[in-house]
């Protein structure tokens, strides 16, 4: 070779190691906080949009469409339960092919539609029953006003479904969460996340109820669609600053590959020596961008999926037949999930004893006196606001004074591990129902005591704040079970499964609704008519303390099946790259339980393991 072409040849390879720094800057120079305003402007506006609905449409149900409490409860927890359970389809299309930027803006679309729906049928009256202030012989709802209503609450379910399975994860996405850096900060993106969000509903808990109430139902839904519409254009606008995660795949394409290699393999003995099983970085590279998961001792029948035969190849290629032979990484995918499911599985029966804070307690709040003074009343759905309250004011508390006197004692940078934040959170929520019973026996004694029992519209002469402990402590369980759950779906699935894991969270709470259609529907049905738990229009004359107790006994149970699972839940093993040399790698190797350190995984890795790694870590 001459000089000349030497001189080309040393020339190219500058120019292309100068275009891949620059493609390498530009990429450090996306996402970050600045981002936030645009993308957080859109779940607040969605959370400002369902909060300001959602909050009063026990009201609007029961008082402007006169439908039975039950039947109005029922299509609330029912309507609740759909919205919650679309984001698995959301979390597909944005894990598969769209990816989470396109679904939100798809989703985001579909809701405002849903919105302006909804604001129409508010506003025509010919959508709507005769009024029926005494709510004695109500006209309800004609079917056809019901299925307009239905359909507006489809499409926003709809929506919903592809916001949120994305939004909180493409936030994340704009921060490096690797766990080197996110033990570092002070601060934690999922506290300040909902932080964000209960401000958003508190706006919504106070201003638009109180203009639903007191001015008009055109407006009160008027307003949260306007601010919608807006946060989807804000969203949009702020594209070119995205760092935009490229979707690796459908993972239960994925998934199903590695049960039916394993189970094809069935008669076939896993190696003594993981490292014996396939791996290939390569064909993993799309779903292991910030690290490759580890082998683990459990589920080890799945191991087979990872042996690799002659047959396993496509001809000459030298490519695997992933429906016979799957990477380690990959059968690690669907172990990590199954060993989360159990924990996932908890939040359920804590979503459905829950649901009633939106639907019987605004209506015990309808019965008392709400007067903060002699001429402003707080509207009942007002009410929730408290429990907002709690998260806004707990949550910085939390961050700035609980982590670092808790990190003193656990010497975890998180200050308390994920599972133990929501083991206080199901404790907490026990709590709830206990005191929301006694708060009912004390409203009805009051009710007896002045002749009321029988006046189902009648102001009780009890103060509603003696609804605000509940409230509190509502409050409370969202920021340490709700908070907590989130975060452990974000931090122990799989990278490429993220999406898929945030529209596990809402899946909980759509299964958790569902269930507690069941419950209400069976109690009603069975707790007999003259002393109905839960009667149809007069709460003075049935038992809703009984109902609390009832929940409270759930949660009891529930709450020992967790701590179980937590007790022996094992943390995914993560090899993770750093972004200064690819070669690098931290190994972490996340092993702490609910209450009890299992030091048991730690003795049973291989020596060479640990050395080579710098030993094992803990992470939150």
């Amino acid at each position: 070779m001459d000089n000349n072409e030497l001189e080309k040849k040393i020339s190219e390879n500058g120019d292309e190691e100068k275009k891949h720094g620059d493609v390498k800057d530009k990429k450090k120079q996306l996402g970050g906080v600045r981002t936030m305003p645009f993308i957080l402007a859109n779940e607040a506006c969605d959370r400002f949009a369902a909060a300001g609905f959602h909050a009063n449409m026990i009201t609007y149900l029961t008082h402007v469409l006169n439908l039975p409490l039950v039947k109005a409860s029922n299509t609330l927890s029912n309507f609740a339960g759909t919205s919650s359970f679309t984001p698995i389809i959301g979390a597909l299309f944005a894990d598969s092919f769209a990816g989470r930027f396109w679904t939100i803006a798809v989703g985001s679309f579909i809701y405002v539609l849903g919105m302006v729906a909804i604001t129409i049928s508010a506003s025509l009256p010919q959508l709507r029953p005769p009024p029926c202030p005494t709510q004695e012989n109500c006209v309800e709802a004609s079917d056809l006003q019901l299925w307009i209503l239905y359909l507006a609450l489809l499409l926003t379910s709809l929506g919903t479904g592809g916001i949120r399975p994305c939004v909180v994860t493409f936030a994340a996405d704009q921060f490096d969460m690797s766990r080197a850096k996110t033990e570092s900060r002070k601060w934690n993106f999922f506290n300040w996340y909902f932080f964000c969000m209960g401000l958003a509903s508190l706006l919504a808990l106070t201003v638009v109820v109180y203009i639903q109430d007191n001015v008009s139902w055109s407006w009160g839904l008027g307003i949260p669609t306007i601010a919608m519409a807006l946060s989807l254009i804000a969203f949009v606008l702020g594209s070119p600053l995205y760092k935009k995660i490229k979707p690796g795949g459908s993972p239960f394409i994925r998934v199903t590959q590695v049960i039916v290699a394993a189970v094809r393999k069935r008669a076939s003995v896993p190696p003594s020596d993981p490292a014996a099983l396939y791996q290939n970085r390569d064909l993993d590279a799309d779903i292991s961008i910030n690290g490759t998961l580890l082998h683990s001792n459990q589920f080890k029948c799945l191991d087979r999926a990872a042996i690799s035969l002659e047959t396993d190849m496509k001809g000459s290629s030298g490519q695997p037949n992933l429906w016979r032979l799957a990477t380690v990484h990959r059968v690690e995918e669907l172990k990590t999930v199954a060993r989360l499911l159990p924990i996932w599985a908890a939040a359920i029966l804590q979503a459905a004893c829950h649901s009633h804070i939106s639907s019987f307690t605004i209506q015990q709040a309808r019965t008392m006196d709400r007067h903060l003074s002699p001429s402003f009343e707080i509207p009942p759905a007002t009410m929730s606001v408290f429990s907002t309250l709690t998260v806004v004011l707990v949550l910085p508390l939390y961050e700035r004074l609980f982590v670092p006197m808790a990190r003193r004692l656990t010497r975890n940078p998180a200050g308390i591990t994920c599972l133990q934040r929501m083991g206080i959170g199901f404790g907490i929520s026990i709590l709830v129902s206990m005191v929301s019973a006694l708060v009912e026996i004390k409203r009805k004694a009051v009710a007896t005591d002045h002749k009321l029992v029988d006046r189902p519209t009648a102001i009780i002469p009890i103060s509603a704040f003696w609804l605000v402990p509940q409230y509190f402590l509502h409050g409370l369980v969202e920021v340490f079970a709700a908070v907590g759950h989130i975060e452990f779906l974000y931090d122990q699935s799989p990278e490429s499964m993220r999406s898929t894991a945030a529209a596990l969270y809402w899946i909980a709470i759509a299964i958790g609704n569902y269930v507690s259609t069941l419950i209400v529907t069976l109690v009603h049905k069975y707790s007999g008519e003259r002393r109905n738990w839960l009667p149809d229009r007069n709460l003075n004359r049935g038992r809703l303390e009984d109902y609390y107790w009832l929940i409270s006994g759930i949660q009891a149970v529930n709450l020992v099946y967790y701590v179980i699972c937590a007790h022996f839940y094992k943390y995914k093993s993560l090899q993770e790259f750093t972004q200064e040399d690819e070669g690098d790698v931290e190994f972490a190797d996340y092993r702490n339980a609910l209450l009890v350190l299992d030091d048991r995984d730690i003795e049973n890795r291989d020596d060479h393991q640990v050395e080579r790694f710098g030993g094992i870590r803990g992470k939150n």
